[in-house]
């Protein structure tokens, strides 16, 4: 025994003398010139997050309202002598996969928009490869089009392009070409039926618009802690970020859904296409760049379905990080050299909408909170001020809350949760601006609909059955909260700074999510 102890001192002193022979000629050095950098991308961040505080604040106290701002003239109501002629005929595109849950929902909004029925094409466009869900949703489109409206069932071969390959494929066929407008809704979406009458008076009296774009509403956000930090998150970035591009450049990017596009504009700016996962944001990017505006209505709500399993939500953010990186890294020399749209715009575009938003915020906060932090408790030689490592990160926190003031208590948890997924914001963003293995991959987001509400309450839930690993227990998270412990534990050993509170908070935080016990568990 004494020998085996005698070993195991030995090991460690070795281990200890390596690390100081190492830790003063390399690592002090490379952990202050990481502080750095994330000091500065942090300094970015809040630049940001403080410039469109101050603008969003100066368009709610100052600026008009959009219908002031542009012409707006409500459509009349329904003429018996002169029928529908005044109402541009608009196609509805409804695209979706296997949505067995939510198919009803999005087809059941269409039909029951307050448009007349001649003037209104509604498309639902279905990629699905379970026979059985494609025969559920034929048999509805059948349904309703029994009732009189002009709805079609479209099928395609292959999924080539996924949702913007549906879309593209939706607007070739000849019934389209009478459309002036497209409006698209996915298969969890539920327009109120003025959303037409609402919006498309923006479109028919202002020609330099190509798109109007409504607002999310969550029909689950109260479903699960999850789905609550989901809409913390996206509140903001339709309160505040949507808003100000709006306002400020008629600039945003487009959502994917619970919008309305100018049929002419697609056309103009190349239509729809398939070479990132956010064909949505190219879209709207190439249009921008051919001189047209968007206008973002706050008011005009639709709503819709957050992903309420951790698995899901996971996947969607692969998509909507990996997305816009690969985009930039493809469109930022094309935006440099385009000469219809003014200097200010692209700086806006190229800057603050990708480079700020979709690359630094990610980065930042996965590297400077979740490794060099912790490192630096590792190397007391190195030092994050204080008002970097607490000030500007709870100032910067504070503004984003703005969005979701009813959620404000959840403040420091949402904190530690958008750590824990910025890893894979990272991981994602860093596969698109690389254009690695992952970069086009599409998942479709699962939506549950009412599932669970439905099933019978007196059976006993179980929970699904599926491989240990990456469904439920994810090692990478594990790993994190190993390492963040052992920071933490340092830190109170030897440590004088008492970042270990906080460190402890995050390990919690990752190891409950390593163990899937985040968002809803799906019975069986």
């Amino acid at each position: 025994m004494s020998t085996v102890q005698a070993t195991a001192s030995d090991i460690a002193g070795q281990i200890g003398m390596m690390w100081e022979v190492l830790k003063a000629p390399l690592l002090v050095p490379l952990l202050k010139s990481a502080v750095y950098i994330c000091i500065v991308m942090e300094l970015m961040l809040f630049v940001e997050r403080l410039y469109m505080g101050i603008v969003i604040v100066l368009v709610k106290i100052f600026m008009k309202k959009p219908d002031k701002r542009y012409k707006w003239i409500p459509m009349a109501d329904d003429d018996l002598e002169i029928g529908s002629a005044d109402f541009p005929k608009v196609l509805v595109q409804i695209p979706m996969f296997n949505e067995k849950e939510v198919y009803k929902i999005s087809i059941g909004a269409a039909c029951n928009l307050s448009w007349p029925s001649d003037r209104l094409v509604i498309q639902v466009l279905d990629d699905s490869t379970d026979p059985i869900v494609k025969d559920m949703v034929e048999t509805e489109c059948l349904r309703w089009a029994s009732k009189g409206l002009n709805i079609t069932y479209q099928i395609r071969e292959t999924r080539g392009g996924y949702k913007a390959g549906a879309l593209k494929e939706g607007l070739k066929h000849n019934y389209v070409k009478d459309c002036e407008y497209v409006v698209i809704f996915d298969a969890d979406f539920r327009p109120e039926p003025d959303f037409l009458r609402r919006s498309i008076p923006f479109l028919i009296h202002n020609p330099e618009i190509a798109l109007v774009q409504g607002r999310w509403r969550f029909v689950n956000s109260n479903e699960c802690l999850l789905t609550r930090m989901q809409e913390m998150s996206l509140d903001y970035h339709f309160t505040v970020e949507q808003e100000v591009g709006s306002s400020t450049h008629a600039f945003f990017g487009f959502n994917g859904t619970g919008g309305i596009w100018r049929i002419a504009a697609i056309d103009e700016a190349g239509g729809w296409k398939d070479r990132t996962t956010v064909e949505d944001m190219d879209l709207a990017v190439r249009a921008s760049l051919k001189g047209w505006k968007f206008v973002y209505l706050g008011d005009l709500q639709v709503k819709s379905e957050l992903p309420s399993t951790f698995k899901a939500f996971r996947f969607q953010q692969h998509r909507w990080s990996c997305g816009p990186a690969n985009l930039f890294r493809k469109m930022v020399m094309e935006i440099i050299r385009n000469k219809r749209v003014n200097f200010w715009k692209k700086f806006y575009v190229i800057y603050s909408f990708f480079f700020v938003r979709k690359i630094i915020a990610h980065m930042v906060t996965f590297f400077f909170f979740c490794v060099v932090l912790p490192l630096t408790l590792l190397v007391p030689e190195v030092e994050v001020p204080i008002w970097a490592a607490i000030y500007i990160p709870c100032i910067i926190t504070t503004l984003n809350s703005v969005g979701t003031p009813r959620s404000i208590h959840l403040l420091f948890y949402w904190i530690l949760f958008e750590n824990v997924m910025a890893y894979h914001r990272t991981k994602a963003t860093f596969i698109g601006l690389l254009e690695a293995k992952r970069a086009n991959e599409w998942v479709v987001t699962e939506k549950l609909g009412d599932a669970l509400k439905n099933k019978d309450k007196s059976k006993p839930v179980k929970k699904a059955r599926g491989p240990l690993f990456g469904d439920r227990i994810l090692p990478q998270e594990l790993g994190f909260a190993a390492f963040l412990f052992f920071c933490g534990l340092y830190d109170v050993l030897y440590g004088k700074r008492q970042y270990f509170v906080y460190v402890f908070l995050q390990v919690i935080t990752f190891t409950i999510a390593g163990f899937g016990y985040i968002g809803t568990i799906v019975p069986s």
